[in-house]
């Protein structure tokens, strides 16, 4: 099932979908002549998947999960290391009408039994190495369970995807599903506190392969994509899944912790000509004291997003690697990057412009739009917005607006156009009565030679008088006083911008996915 794109001189574009419409189906059945390519390639195996063999398999695991007594629109957690198994489970349940609600596989077993629990998961796809994570929960749940496993081995009762792939047939009687159906889950990763399950539609992998993978990435087919970001993340879900599939292109998996020396062995190794990062391994890359040089990459884009990119890392790995990182922002309500750097127009310190296809705007705290160079909260309108919040009807009134979403991300524009990170909505701070944004103090402190990462949040004087806190982590080997970076940051900014605090850290609490989790660090 193929989807047209209207003119690009329209503005915004319109992609185009059937009301009757599966997602799945759609990526998987335009690979007609690309059948023998690989369409992904395991890091740690060497193992590939093939087209041919990605759609046989989905189709085929499809038709198990329904003859296991799965129905349409019931959902299924799905908890998986990324490798060859991942996308067939994932695109297979959407075949099957069935609902992967794709989760984070570094969590503790209260979260998953939240997420059990909040879903009302009637199956679980999981890994053999996660089970004893889920093992001693499973057996909480209200009603039975069906556990589907990578290893037909991995708990009594299991079944093994290999078991239902071989056993049944391709699917041929696939549920009716519509391009307004509900598709799959992702749930927040949890940086502003308690994991939402947000539900996504049908017709959203493809807007955004559209409008991002292929409008400002211009990926292709003979592209060879490496994403960092794992695919239970929004931003790796696009990166790996639906950009490269929309197009035809190889996509590269490493299942374990992106590391600088694995990263770098894939980049090496396999030769991807499109790298998906976040800020801080970015910053890990470069800080690697045996990093490879630019002739043994074949590299032509590189893209961050999770947090906002420091200037000097973005113009440190340009002038060492010679590739342009495109900053951009997306979030897991609007799916992917609905504001970015563009190829060529790129200015480091900024996040770029509207990816086309979404309309942005900037409210201040009156409810009224900005100013130019006004910091506001960014709203955003635009084709991949999630239906809701499930269970959470206040949190989905506050954040889905009619047509706009709120980001609860503090942006300025400037008069060409490009877009300023000040911060999370709850993370800014009011000093002395001026807004002191967090990332302007952690850009500061990124820009001396010792330090490695930065994190600035609100901390309470003997007063009770909010001021900037930092928590720092220096690079290998490297020594700073906290007087020396206070001083440092006096000179860059004003004054009353430098923290009053410095702390250091061996590691900055994160997501799985890469994103500095502020509320711990003011908890």
């Amino acid at each position: 099932m193929q989807l047209s794109q209207a003119n690009h001189q329209v503005s915004p574009p319109v992609i185009e979908i059937p009301h009757h419409y599966n997602a799945a189906a759609d990526l998987l059945m335009r690979h007609g002549n690309r059948a023998d390519k690989p369409a992904y390639i395991d890091a740690q195996s060497g193992q590939t998947l093939t087209y041919a063999e990605l759609n046989t398999q989905a189709q085929r695991f499809a038709n198990g999960l329904l003859n296991t007594g799965l129905q349409a629109e019931d959902r299924v957690l799905l908890c998986m290391h990324d490798g060859l198994h991942w996308p067939v489970a994932f695109l297979g349940c959407i075949l099957a009408g069935v609902v992967p609600v794709a989760v984070n596989t570094l969590l503790t077993s209260q979260d998953y039994l939240y997420m059990l629990t909040d879903s009302r998961a009637r199956a679980l796809l999981v890994s053999k190495p996660l089970w004893s994570v889920f093992e001693p929960i499973v057996s909480q749940m209200s009603q039975p369970l069906k556990i589907i496993s990578d290893a037909s081995d991995t708990a009594p009762h299991c079944i093994g995807m290999e078991t239902l792939i071989q056993q049944y047939p391709p699917l041929t009687d696939a549920p009716t599903t519509l391009a307004d159906d509900v598709c799959f889950w992702l749930y927040s990763s949890g940086s502003t506190g308690s994991p939402k399950g947000t539900v996504h539609l049908h017709s959203h992998l493809i807007q955004t392969a559209e409008l991002y993978g292929r409008g400002v990435l211009g990926l292709r087919e003979d592209d060879v994509v490496f994403s960092a970001a794992k695919l239970f993340f929004a931003y790796g879900l696009g990166n790996a899944l639906s950009f490269p599939l929309a197009v035809g292109a190889t996509t590269v998996l490493l299942g374990s912790r992106p590391t600088p020396v694995d990263v770098f062995q894939v980049l090496q190794h396999h030769q991807p000509t499109v790298f998906y990062g976040v800020p801080t391994l970015f910053a890990g890359l470069l800080a690697h004291d045996k990093r490879p040089t630019a002739s043994s990459f074949n590299l032509r884009v590189c893209t961050s997003a999770g947090e906002a990119l420091p200037a000097e890392i973005g113009h440190k790995w340009q002038a060492e690697y010679g590739v342009e990182i495109l900053d951009g922002i997306g979030s897991t309500e609007m799916l992917h990057i609905f504001l970015s750097n563009q190829p060529g127009r790129v200015r480091y310190g900024t996040t770029g412009h509207p990816v086309p296809g979404y309309q942005l705007r900037l409210v201040n705290d009156e409810g009224l739009e900005c100013a130019e160079g006004e910091l506001g909260e960014l709203q955003i309108r635009g084709p991949s917005a999630a239906l809701m919040y499930w269970h959470n009807r206040e949190k989905t009134k506050q954040t889905f607006a009619g047509e706009w979403t709120r980001s609860g991300d503090k942006y300025s524009k400037d008069a060409d156009g490009y877009y300023t990170y000040g911060g999370r909505s709850d993370d800014m701070l009011k000093v002395g009565g001026i807004y002191v944004s967090p990332f302007e103090v952690e850009a500061s402190l990124m820009t001396h030679a010792a330090v490695l990462e930065a994190a600035v949040v609100g901390h309470a004087d003997q007063d009770g008088l909010v001021k900037p806190k930092a928590y720092v982590v220096l690079k290998p080997g490297r020594s700073v006083t906290d007087a020396e970076l206070q001083a440092h940051v006096k000179d860059q900014l004003a004054p009353y911008k430098y923290p009053r605090w410095v702390s250091f850290l061996n590691e900055l609490p994160k997501t799985a996915t890469g994103k500095i989790q502020r509320f711990k660090l003011r908890a």
